[in-house]
């Protein structure tokens, strides 16, 4: 068991975020959890899921990747999709639970690049260079193996992926989503393009991290040219990456300032930053004693999601009244406890993750099966 949080935590004070009326800075984390239909449609279990956390107190909820064009941009067999008439009338039954449940979502947006393990649209895989992805494939998302070398992106590729995320915003919009993240992080394939070791490219898109950081900007422009001011649009970044995890920023805090200013000119919302499965504190810190998070709000002037190990009562709190970050998003904490929020408010204690749920996949009916087995158990 889990140490419980104090009914005065800083993370139960409502906020104005992102243009959105939130009860409290608790934000679900993306998970893919691999569990939609064989062509991308989100499935009523999904829905179960995603509505679960709304009624457990999440002020909100960010879903899990969800690829955004039919031609390089899936990462996993059964991962849902936002690129058909179908996936939106499923997602539009999914926002309209979480919203009856006084809950709000965002939809993630995600290109694979080169680290897609399973895409039914295409055999092989593309990335901004012709440069071997590092580690393996994630047995947990269905993979196996080493990563198969990508084929370097074309200017129309580049385009086509750019189409894919602004496409997928509106029809986001359509299926009742409060706003998108733009998936940049964990070694997909803008995070591809922002890093100089997959990215060996000689133009406007390779070189300095200024270059680097091109792609994701002209994504957050192109969504923000279509769908006016007010829609939130946010982008989720990182260092570490899942087939990387201790990879950082080569040039440290002035790479970020030049990466935050970027996405913020380009007309972000907000900038969630993710520890790729390591604890805040292991990824957060840059030059000196800044952290990654302070940084971001101080260049920018956005709110900004901390993230990793946020079910760490004394971090959390830490983070929050510190002026590390506006908002905390929570990943394996919330898997093993949907209800966190309202727990916190209560002093109760919380569950332990255990990784066993993700195990053999990342399911939603392999998770399901453990919570049976753990109960019975008790």
């Amino acid at each position: 068991m889990m140490s419980a949080f104090t009914p005065g935590h800083p993370a139960l004070l409502p906020l104005r975020f992102a243009g959105l009326d939130l009860p409290n800075r608790l934000a679900v984390a993306p998970m893919t959890r691999v569990s939609a239909a064989p062509d991308g449609t989100p499935t009523p279990e999904m829905a179960d899921y995603y509505t679960e956390f709304a009624e457990g107190g999440f002020g909100l909820v960010i879903t899990e990747g969800t690829y955004t064009d039919t031609v390089y941009s899936q990462g996993y067999r059964n991962q849902p999709g936002i690129v058909s008439d179908a996936h939106v009338a499923a997602w539009r039954e999914i926002t309209g639970r979480v919203h009856a449940a006084g809950g709000r979502i965002l939809l993630q947006l995600m290109h694979a690049g080169a680290l897609s393990q399973g895409n039914a649209y295409r055999d092989e895989t593309a990335g901004p260079s012709a440069v071997p992805p590092r580690g393996e494939m994630m047995p947990e998302y269905g993979g196996s193996g080493r990563w198969p070398i990508p084929r370097e992106m074309s200017t129309a590729d580049i385009e086509t992926a750019i189409a894919g995320f602004t496409g997928s915003a509106v029809r986001a919009r359509e299926a009742g989503f409060d706003g998108v993240e733009v998936h940049a992080a964990n070694g997909y394939l803008l995070d591809q393009f922002l890093t100089d070791y997959t990215n060996r490219r000689a133009d406007s898109y390779g070189g300095d991290v200024a270059n680097r950081v091109r792609l994701t900007a002209e994504v957050v422009a192109g969504i923000r040219a279509e769908l006016g001011p007010g829609f939130c649009v946010g982008v989720r970044l990182s260092q570490g990456k899942v087939n990387d995890f201790t990879h950082r920023w080569a040039g440290g805090a002035r790479d970020a300032e030049i990466i935050f200013s970027a996405l913020a000119d380009a007309g972000a919302t907000y900038l969630h930053i993710a520890s790729e499965g390591r604890d805040w504190i292991e990824t957060a810190r840059l030059d000196g004693d800044v952290t990654i998070t302070a940084l971001a709000r101080e260049v920018t002037g956005l709110p900004v999601v901390a993230n990793g190990g946020m079910h760490d009562l004394a971090q959390a709190a830490r983070v929050l009244a510190d002026g590390h970050a506006d908002m905390l998003s929570v990943a394996r904490g919330a898997l093993a406890n949907p209800d966190l929020p309202r727990r916190l408010a209560r002093g109760l204690t919380l569950d332990r993750f255990d990784h066993a749920m993700l195990e053999p996949m990342a399911t939603l009916g392999n998770a399901r099966r453990w919570l049976r087995a753990a109960r019975a158990m008790s």
